[in-house]
């Protein structure tokens, strides 16, 4: 067991994404997690029907005594729903986490289409966290969102990813699940202006439900290991897009992964 990384996002019931998704994933990377839950949800396969958020001083208090027994080589931030949750997390990275790599999946939308960031909070999320990033991890609409611009090809991808990197983050990557057609590129854009693109052909299937949160939290267990930031990626992506081929087909909606297929086989 190596890396060990501190997952600071919200609880998923079903144990498709999230917290659970989190854990599973940095796991069968053979990297050792631990947790500070920021929500608890209530949700399925097929939607999110609750949602309980946690005071920002226990968040920070589950994260900091992690912190300060077990340490941490590495840093993922999930479903952080709200302003106080946001100026909280951000405030104990600034004085717990200096110097440790911080993966921000700026999860705004759940894979069934609920909402899990308050309208009010995309802007703390983009001041207060945004420039904390070693990479953030955006999916298109989310992309969409924190550059003001309308992405509908690769090149609109890298433009997407520089205006994002302006504000803040050290390395982007645009996930291009939600682009049509059979072929899928996610594109890593990087503060020193290097561009790299990670193509792949889209697997057919209905399980998705946490292909966000396992992507980077296999990013995080990566760099907690000591991987350049373009090997953790392109690990990363070949681990999810297994857990996808291999999904079980559990649930009614959109399916959990696989995420024990290095075990397992």
């Amino acid at each position: 067991m190596k890396g060990r990384v501190l997952i600071i996002a919200g609880s998923d019931c079903s144990g498709g994404a999230g917290i659970q998704a989190d854990i599973k994933s940095v796991t069968a990377l053979g990297g050792y997690a631990a947790t500070a839950i920021t929500a608890l949800t209530v949700q399925n396969t097929t939607g999110v029907f609750d949602v309980l958020g946690i005071a920002p001083e226990m968040i920070v208090h589950q994260a900091t005594v992690t912190i300060d027994d077990i340490g941490a080589d590495a840093i993922k931030t999930g479903m952080l729903h709200s302003v106080p949750v946001i100026e909280a997390v951000a405030g104990f990275i600034k004085e717990k986490a200096a110097g440790i790599p911080v993966v921000v999946d700026p999860v705004m939308v759940s894979q069934s289409g609920s909402p899990l960031l308050q309208e009010d909070a995309v802007s703390a999320l983009i001041e207060k966290m945004i420039p904390l990033a070693t990479v953030l991890t955006p999916n298109i609409p989310e992309a969409e969102v924190l550059s003001g611009m309308k992405i509908t090809s690769e090149s609109d991808m890298i433009a997407a990813a520089h205006k994002i990197g302006e504000l803040g983050a050290e390395a982007v990557l645009i996930k291009g699940g939600h682009a049509e057609g059979d072929k899928i590129v996610d594109i890593l854009w990087r503060r020193d202006g290097d561009v790299e693109g990670f193509e792949g052909t889209r697997i057919p299937s209905e399980n998705n439900h946490g292909t966000g949160c396992s992507l980077a939290s296999s990013i995080a267990t990566g760099l907690a290991q000591g991987m350049g930031l373009s090997d953790a990626v392109a690990r990363a992506r070949a681990y999810v897009r297994e857990a996808i081929r291999t999904a079980p087909n559990y649930g009614k909606g959109n399916g959990p992964l696989n995420h024990a297929h290095p075990v397992t086989g």
